[in-house]
């Protein structure tokens, strides 16, 4: 394995990989249940083609996880990293665009499943600072389910500068606060849109606030302090698509 390619398990992770073609999987590593589960879940398309087999027992897989609470499900695939997404070019190529961005959350499982929510409810890209995000870890590709083969991943140096960089390209930067006196469902989200995130412990930098043009909150229960950042993500993910109707 060369130092830029990468191991991830896990059947979602694994298969989706193999469907997308912008996606070079080196060797994969199967059960023969898992190799049969491939072939009789997609029967139009041989996912195998080109790709180096080799098949496994479930512990000689199991060495894969020794270090993540995860399972791999019979699933191992070496992969190479996507191609970084010019984020520059993408804005420049498309209109009305919601993009949102994480500030200062590193947990792997939670920026996993922040991408499977994206994906699933058609954010249009995702906005991380390239020094935080935990690009090869399985952790992150087990939590996305696949979703991370479907969404564009911009990786930036400063998140400050780059909002400041969007903002002057007429994009509305929100910012999720629970202490903000506005609920982010009374916003028409008209327009290109930046949804800025920060993490659970440390929220959004104070040096961020004046790239922010709104400050928005979940309204939930006064008896509780705040969401987890997957679940706030999630919610405000699916009310936005659910305005695209």
């Amino acid at each position: 394995m060369t130092k830029s390619n990468f191991f991830i398990v896990g059947k979602h992770p694994v298969t989706e990989a193999l469907r997308n073609p912008n996606r070079k999987v080196l060797r994969i590593f199967l059960t023969e249940e898992s190799k049969k589960s491939i072939n009789r879940e997609n029967q139009n398309i041989n996912l195998l083609k080109d790709v180096k087999v080799f098949f496994k027992t479930k512990k000689e897989l199991d060495k894969y996880c020794r270090n993540e609470q995860i399972l791999h499900q019979g699933y191992v695939a070496e992969i190479e990293p996507l191609k970084s997404n010019s984020l520059k070019e993408f804005i420049t190529s498309n209109k009305k665009i919601t993009l949102a961005c994480l500030q200062n959350v590193t947990d792997p499982r939670n920026i996993g499943s922040v991408i499977r929510s994206a994906a699933s409810f058609k954010i249009d890209g995702l906005i991380v600072q390239e020094r935080l995000y935990p690009e090869t870890s399985k952790t992150m590709y087990k939590a996305s389910s696949g979703a991370i083969e479907h969404i564009n991943i911009f990786k930036v140096s400063n998140i400050n500068s780059t909002l400041k960089y969007l903002r002057e390209k007429n994009f509305w930067v929100y910012g999720f606060d629970n202490k903000s006196k506005k609920d982010f469902s009374e916003i028409d989200w008209d327009g290109n849109n930046v949804l800025l995130f920060g993490s659970e412990g440390f929220g959004l930098n104070q040096k961020t606030e004046k790239y922010i043009d709104f400050f928005v909150k979940i309204n939930i229960y006064n008896k509780i302090e705040s969401l987890n950042i997957s679940n706030s993500a999630a919610i405000v993910f699916h009310h936005l698509n659910g305005l695209k109707k």
